[in-house]
């Protein structure tokens, strides 16, 4: 595996075992791996020049973001249309789009939709897709925007890291009601979420544990309509 110049052998040498360990919670095909190297790569070369993701997750890129982000598609096996708002360094939307092209003409069509409004990372996620060749489509935009005239029918929407479940059931309603199901990483604070979340939402969800992490759970919303009457 090629890794940015500057690293120092040491961290090659936990990168590499950490890249191991993703691949054992989350496996993928040769292509799909090939398609990873080559973005983790340039991920540490834009690192270098902006802050993509935290200096101190570097180490563990591959389980803490990779495959944290792989996780995702083995929930919606089937779907191939995904939405993935405020995409940051391309987690988990980048690396569902590698998961999901193909090489072989049989296989159905599929987009991931990148929405990012940082115009920076907006540009690091173009280089990306052109750099691994995946399926996805960079909307340089406000998430709200977006999500108010998708280019397409949305089967799963996706956020990660970006707000408070009851913000992002707000953000996503509009792709809900068309028919989208919602995918949604969270942390150990996710019964906190859903608590709050619950007093002005009526949701259909379910959450399933993390992979990558004992604390986390994904959360997955199939429905969710806002309570009337609020006080």
């Amino acid at each position: 595996m090629k890794s940015a110049t500057t690293q120092s052998a040491p961290t090659a040498a936990l990168l590499a075992a950490d890249r191991q360990a993703a691949l054992a919670l989350t496996p993928v095909s040769r292509e799909t791996l090939e398609r990873l190297d080559r973005f983790v790569a340039l991920l540490y070369e834009w690192q270098a020049r902006m802050n993509l993701v935290a200096a101190s997750t570097l180490p563990t890129i591959w389980t803490r973001h990779v495959a944290d982000s792989l996780q995702l598609v083995d929930l919606a096996p089937q779907a191939r249309i995904w939405a993935d708002i405020g995409s940051g360094a391309g987690f988990p939307g980048l690396m569902i789009a590698c998961a999901l092209a193909r090489t072989g003409v049989a296989s159905p069509a599929a987009t991931v939709h990148l929405v990012e409004s940082n115009q920076k990372k907006a540009a690091f996620l173009r280089e990306a897709v052109r750099v691994t060749g995946a399926p996805a489509i960079v909307h340089a935009m406000r998430a709200e925007r977006f999500v108010a005239a998708p280019p397409q029918p949305i089967e799963i929407v996706t956020a990660r890291a970006l707000a408070p479940l009851s913000d992002l059931l707000a953000l996503l309603a509009p792709l809900m009601e068309k028919g989208a199901k919602a995918l949604l990483p969270k942390g150990q604070d996710v019964a906190v979420e859903l608590t709050k979340a619950s007093k002005c939402w009526n949701i259909e969800m379910s959450l399933v544990a993390s992979k990558t992490s004992e604390a986390a759970r994904i959360a997955v919303v199939t429905s969710a309509q806002r309570i009337d009457n609020i006080r």
